[in-house]
């Protein structure tokens, strides 16, 4: 096993090693960070599919089910703002180790918790813990990858993300459909326990970081300021609140709709719809080179067209029309957040995973806050009402994504 990094601050290289596109090494983090997004995303949404299950078992409303997802993603938003603090410290590999290993610990305390609300701490606590993966991951791939290859690894990463959202939702549903959801909870932590050792045995330490000392909050404070003062980033941070709430809110309560009549279906049933998470695994790699290719604009304002699309088709009524528009969601969402999250690491060019961090603050916090309002809009309209919500949050990223484009040229 490859040992986490511990550079000294003196190290530093006089110039750039890139890490090229088709060497082993390449390989090697692009498998690594696959497996750290499938840990990280497994054990976050694991509960998603399981909302209508807590709401029965514990007599909550739609709404306060989700808090068993909105608290787990609010306290990782709050969690990327330390992490991205302390990957300048203390090393890339090494915090996103350590997280992996205590989310999954995490995790499986959630399914032996006794209580809701113990179970909610938990949640929260496993939430804070994943913080130190996805923000540093971005910026790790923005250090140690050319520029040349940077879409594509950006895209596989990501990716990966979307496999361990797809197949945590999955082993969830199937695993409480036989066995109940404690089994399940269990089960995804113990896999994310193992994704996190195969990662910390290939992820290359870092080549291009050098650790800073430790100076207080003031710089990490200043560094914030300066991507905020940047109108582009600016943009960007609010592409990410808004497609991730709008995403994040159809998820929620579709599972809810397909529950009830007349589909009627069972928690394997709502679990395999998640299947549907394939689009994104597609979607990202292809949205990365692309995004090489083209441009990053098109490939934004054309992912969320398409998210869009399938958002409305998701209004008609036959069970497959549901799972087409669904998948179509899927595949607009994630070549958007692919292009958009490339974007970070080429305007930033100092301190990116403080970059990083305000992109997926504003991410999970849309999961979190957009997430938990969806159950309220649930609640008084029905599906119809939550599709013109997520279309409002849509219509909102596509008018920001056309002004940064303009912006950029």
């Amino acid at each position: 096993m490859t040992p986490p990094d511990s550079a000294s601050p003196a190290a530093a290289p006089p110039e750039k090693r890139w890490t090229r596109r088709g060497t082993w090494d390449y390989r090697r983090i692009n498998l690594a960070l696959v497996l750290s997004g499938w840990a990280t995303f497994a054990g976050l949404y694991a509960t998603q599919p399981l909302l209508p299950e807590l709401a029965e078992e514990y007599s909550v409303s739609a709404a306060e089910s989700s808090l068993a997802l909105s608290l787990s993603t609010a306290s990782l938003a709050i969690a990327i703002m330390v992490a991205g603090a302390l990957a300048e410290t203390i090393g890339r590999k090494t915090l996103m180790f350590g997280s992996l290993i205590l989310a999954a610990l995490f995790g499986i305390a959630a399914a032996m918790a006794p209580n809701w609300h113990l179970l909610l701490v938990f949640r929260a606590l496993e939430g804070a813990a994943l913080g130190g993966a996805p923000a540093v991951a971005m910026a790790y791939l923005a250090e140690e990858i050319e520029p040349a290859g940077l879409g594509t690894a950006m895209g596989l990463l990501i990716g990966g993300n979307a496999f361990g959202g797809m197949s945590g939702r999955v082993v969830t549903g199937f695993v409480t459909e036989h066995f109940g959801w404690r089994p399940a909870l269990a089960t995804v932590g113990v896999l994310g326990l193992l994704a996190a050792i195969g990662f910390a045995a290939l992820l290359p330490p870092s080549r291009n970081f050098t650790p800073k000392p430790a100076r207080g909050l003031a710089p990490h404070f200043a560094a914030w300021g300066r991507h905020l003062a940047e109108p582009a980033l600016r943009r960007l941070y609010l592409i990410s609140f808004l497609t991730m709430g709008g995403f994040v809110t159809a998820y929620n309560y579709i599972g809810f709709r397909l529950t009830a009549a007349p589909y009627a279906l069972g928690q394997d049933a709502v679990g395999a719809i998640f299947v549907v998470y394939l689009a994104g695994i597609v979607a990202s790699p292809m949205a990365g080179n692309a995004a090489d290719r083209i441009g990053r604009a098109p490939v934004l304002i054309g992912g969320l067209a398409i998210a869009v699309t399938g958002l409305v088709t998701t209004l008609a009524a036959p069970l497959w029309a549901i799972v087409v528009g669904v998948a179509l969601l899927t595949f607009g969402f994630f070549a958007a957040h692919t292009a958009a999250s490339g974007w970070i690491g080429r305007i930033a060019r100092q301190n990116q995973s403080h970059a990083a961090a305000l992109y997926l603050l504003a991410y999970y916090l849309g999961s979190s806050i957009a997430g938990s309002s969806g159950g309220v809009v649930w609640h008084w309209g029905g599906w119809p009402a939550v599709v013109g919500y997520v279309g409002v949050l849509y219509a909102g990223a596509m008018a920001a994504g056309v002004s940064v484009a303009r912006r950029m040229r």
